[in-house]
């Protein structure tokens, strides 16, 4: 018998304006030991379903449902709370993406498995069944003294506790390091063949899609559009849109010389303009990118600067207090050496903890070295500009895009003089670099998605261009396609504006696309460093480690 099945399950909510549809008579049976994958990008209805068989729609008072929903063989309604006693956080458990929305940040790890084992040494052994090392301690801890791969180990021991029919893990390993992502990839599949439950596995990951998942059904608009196994959606996908997804999926085999996945409407307009800027041909922009032969370098623009490196570090080491003003100091950062040249791009690679988030702090003004020394050259604009993971916390919400960009022009030295008309005139310009409509002007953070709002914090950052573009984990939320859509922006606009990047990552396949050259950290130390075409040929241990996690 199945343990989940969807029989033409549609979901619709109830707008002033309209009928908003998310799931479209969408069928799926997961069957016991099976680990199904619901891939697609943002908007596509896989979160949906996912909140559809935990039976959260109830809370919903605009969702409405239709069609069959039967959960280890209890036929149950998506939007009726009553049907789901004993069945919500028993038969069917659940892995977030964030740990922290779900772990009660006022109990201690101890006293939330007490509410599902039948004893402490029932719960020490769950413990130790997901790979917690000094797990004693760790009944002892409250979320906050816990790093996110050990948080995410805890949120698999509370859900496989109760021994589940249905695992639905959404988006598990987003925000983990690739070297934790293999670890808690690994530990799922083992739990799965242990428990013999069925796995619903929600991301936009592609590669953790093929690495996980026994079957995959790909999903757009609200329906299921492809199904099939692992290896026929990835080697022989037969719709475009499926194609357009595979493509765009970041490896370390793919071309860095050239833009990624398939022509983008959009970008390929911004690419047009940056050529017919130069007086070059433009028209041919498309059928040279299917060709292989639109080169980066092609968007170069002459320069009669001094090859001063853009940013300096000479001997930074930084160390913080942990919790009261007594407490230890802890070495976080240790005699660190970095350059980022003139025009080039640097990743900084390693995983959480490792101090590249304090390097880019550092680098941007927002904290001090204890010692050492930093310098920003005066090549291009005025000194930095920090692109963040999240950009929804870094808009403002309640300005809109246009007075995002007019308060950074207002800002700057070097434009604050300028009549409104020119400030205008240059949002306008920003936005059509980073390939946006201007008709999102208007519009607030909260009204755009994802992939919207980190092109309009790129359109902040650039538009009054910076010396060095400082990028902080900027593609480890997004949808794949739109994951590549970013980092062709980010290359076209460091070859046409003449910017330097220093580009923090725990992904090697990222850094490798972006980079120049690849820096790996450590324990506060930069120990590695190898040209980014060269980045298979890591020596180090924690760069090999890091390598073997993207290979897997």
């Amino acid at each position: 018998m199945s343990v989940a099945t969807l029989d033409n399950l549609s979901i619709h909510y109830e707008t002033p304006l309209r009928t908003v549809t998310a799931v479209d008579q969408v069928s799926l049976i997961v069957e016991p030991g099976q680990c199904l994958g619901l891939v697609g990008e943002s908007g596509s209805g896989k979160s949906t379903i996912g909140q559809a068989l935990q039976g959260l729609l109830a809370r919903e008072s605009t969702a409405r449902a239709t069609g069959h929903l039967t959960i280890a063989g209890r036929v149950l309604s998506p939007t009726e709370n009553s049907a789901w006693e004993g069945i919500r956080g028993n038969k069917v458990t659940t892995v977030f993406q964030d740990p922290m929305t779900s772990l009660d940040p006022t109990m201690t790890i101890g006293r939330m498995m007490a509410r599902i084992t039948r004893s402490g040494e029932e719960s020490l052994r769950w413990l130790e069944e997901v790979e917690i090392r000094s797990p004693r301690t760790v009944l002892k801890s409250y979320p906050h003294q816990l790093s996110g791969g050990m948080r995410q180990r805890v949120m698999i021991a509370l859900a496989l506790a109760r021994r589940p029919a249905l695992l639905i893990a959404d988006e598990p390993t987003t925000a983990l390091d690739v070297g934790v992502q293999a670890q808690i990839l690994k530990l799922l599949a083992r739990e799965r063949d242990s428990l013999g439950c069925g796995v619903l596995f929600i991301t936009h990951d592609l590669g953790v899609a093929r690495a996980m998942c026994d079957d995959i059904a790909v999903m757009r608009n609200g329906r299921i559009i492809e199904r099939g196994t692992s290896g026929q959606i990835f080697d022989a996908p037969s719709e475009a849109y499926t194609q357009r997804l595979v493509a765009s999926r970041l490896t370390l085999d793919v071309e860095r010389a050239t833009p990624l996945g398939l022509p983008e409407s959009s970008v390929i307009a911004s690419m047009g303009e940056a050529l017919r800027e130069r007086g070059l041909e433009s028209d041919s922009v498309t059928e040279r990118w299917e060709r292989g032969d639109l080169k980066w370098t092609d968007f170069d623009q002459p320069s009669s600067v001094a090859a001063t490196p853009a940013l300096t570090m000479r001997g930074v080491s930084k160390s913080f207090r942990s919790g009261s003003l007594f407490g230890v100091r802890k070495q976080v950062l240790d005699d660190v050496e970095l350059v980022v040249p003139h025009r080039q791009s640097v990743a900084l690679v390693g995983e959480s903890g490792s101090g590249k988030s304090t390097i880019l702090r550092i680098a941007a003004g927002l904290e001090r070295p204890d010692t050492g020394e930093v310098s920003i050259a005066g090549a291009v604009g005025s000194g930095v500009q920090v692109v963040f993971q999240d950009a929804g916390v870094s808009l403002t919400p309640w300005l809109t895009v246009s007075q995002l960009l007019m308060e950074r022009l207002a800002n700057a030295p070097e434009t604050r003089s300028l009549h409104h008309s020119a400030h205008a005139a240059s949002v306008r310009l920003a936005l059509e670099r980073v390939a946006l409509d201007p008709s999102i002007l208007g519009a607030r953070a909260s009204q755009l998605s994802g992939g919207q709002r980190q092109r309009v914090a790129i359109a902040r950052a650039i538009v009054v261009p910076p010396t060095v573009l400082l990028c902080d984990e900027p593609t480890s939320a997004l949808d794949v396609s739109v994951a590549c859509t970013v980092l062709n922006l980010l290359n076209l606009l460091r070859h046409e504006l003449g910017m330097s990047i220093l580009f923090v990552t725990h992904d090697l396949a990222a850094a490798r696309i972006i980079a120049d050259r690849v820096d790996i950290i450590s324990g506060g130390r930069i120990i590695e460093s190898v040209p980014a075409e060269e980045i298979r040929a890591v020596e180090s241990e924690h760069g090999r480690r890091l390598l073997d996690a993207v290979l897997a």
